[in-house]
């Protein structure tokens, strides 16, 4: 008996090992702050994982998503969670550039790939042998940086108040933005800051009036982005706001009003899509995920989305090649998975074309912004 038994219990094996191996998983982790200060960056980021893709080859993959409620050690704790607990092959996230940059030593000593949604091109400048797990999903400060520049000597600007958060955002972005106006013949007059939890800045927002600026830029990430603009505004400056792509996001708008009226910015093709050519490679993709966005959540999303769900198109397209060197849920894979999207090239996302090179982690060129205007309460392309 037991021996006619034997044929076919080999046979429920063999049928479950190859049951296992069709569904061989890859796990990914996903930090976004859907709560607190970062909310309006975190939420439609939050929101865009059940549009990631769930089959990339032969194999299936999990996202577990958890929220940090922007608190930088929160950030660290659910990074560690991930890696010890869940074992994941890859991590998109947090949204918080101070968030990223605290969690990028633990991610380099557990050999595991950060796709970072975050503004800030610290998290992947100076490239070390940390970062060189990190990879940015947004584009770099001074891509976004020199189109304000030109903007701004075009338009006859000579001096530039400049005030930003006081984290790695407003800091890099000031750095990035001073030494491209040096260059170009501009004066930054003043350079104040404030924290995102901050409800007011009427006392930096009085030095820059002081400063008598021909133009102010605002470095800081979604919602912070409006206060010191309405707060100028109510204090009676006339010069022009520029704003990082940091305010690209339809709540800027609407927390702004008519406060937020001529606002110029550098940002992605998203926000003035019905404007864009049909010949841009990114009027596709960009359309397609708004449009799936859309159908899930009812609104349209915020640019911060589309930066989980390009780390989603890099993973597409970079699983199936570490897949062949090694299987998921091992250090070799992860190994394999870093030197693939190091080698991505002329992938097209929402908001431009990535090309991934051991020394540019981001991987936009100017096909990665467009300069916008604010006109009657909606973006619109700059003339």
């Amino acid at each position: 008996m037991m021996l006619k038994k034997l044929p076919a219990a080999l046979a429920l094996a063999t049928l479950a090992a190859a049951s296992q191996s069709a569904l061989a998983q890859v796990k990914v982790g996903v930090v976004s702050s859907a709560t607190g200060p970062t909310a309006l960056v975190g939420i439609p980021q939050k929101n865009t994982v059940p549009l990631l893709p769930t089959k990339i080859g032969d194999l299936t993959v999990e996202y577990i998503a958890l929220d940090d409620a922007s608190d930088p050690t929160a950030s660290v704790t659910a990074v560690k969670k991930l890696i010890s607990e869940q074992n994941v092959d890859a991590i998109i996230g947090p949204s918080g550039s101070p968030n990223a940059m605290g969690v990028i030593q633990f991610v380099a000593e557990a050999g595991v790939p950060l796709l970072a949604p975050v503004g800030t091109a610290a998290v992947v400048t100076p490239m070390d042998d940390k970062k060189k797990w990190v990879f940015k999903t947004t584009q770099n400060d001074d891509i976004i940086a020199s189109a304000l520049v030109e903007h701004m000597v075009a338009s006859g600007v000579k001096t530039v108040g400049f005030i930003g958060t006081g984290d790695p955002y407003g800091e890099n972005w000031h750095k990035v933005f001073s030494a491209l106006a040096e260059k170009n013949g501009l004066k930054v007059t003043a350079n104040e800051r404030f924290q995102r939890s901050d409800t007011s800045v009427t006392g930096q927002s009085l030095k820059l009036l002081a400063a008598r600026p021909d133009a102010v830029l605002v470095a800081a990430p979604g919602g912070p982005s409006v206060l010191p603009q309405t707060t100028l505004h109510d204090q009676g400056y006339k010069g022009r706001i520029y704003q990082t792509h940091g305010a690209a996001l339809p709540d800027f708008l609407k927390l702004g009003g008519k406060k937020i009226e001529g606002t110029v910015l550098a940002a992605s093709l998203m926000l003035v899509l019905p404007e864009i050519a049909d010949n841009n490679p990114s009027k596709k993709v960009a359309a397609d995920y708004i449009g799936a966005y859309e159908k899930l959540h009812g609104s349209k999303p915020a640019t911060f989305g589309a930066n989980v769900y390009d780390a989603g198109l890099l993973l597409q397209q970079a699983i199936p090649v570490a897949a062949k060197s090694a299987k998921p849920g091992t250090k070799e894979f992860r190994a394999a998975l870093r030197d693939s999207l190091e080698q991505t090239k002329e992938l097209v996302g929402t908001q431009g074309v990535y090309n991934m090179t051991s020394g540019d982690h981001s991987g936009f060129d100017e096909r990665g912004r467009v300069m916008i205007a604010v006109k009657g309460g909606n973006w619109t392309l700059a003339k």
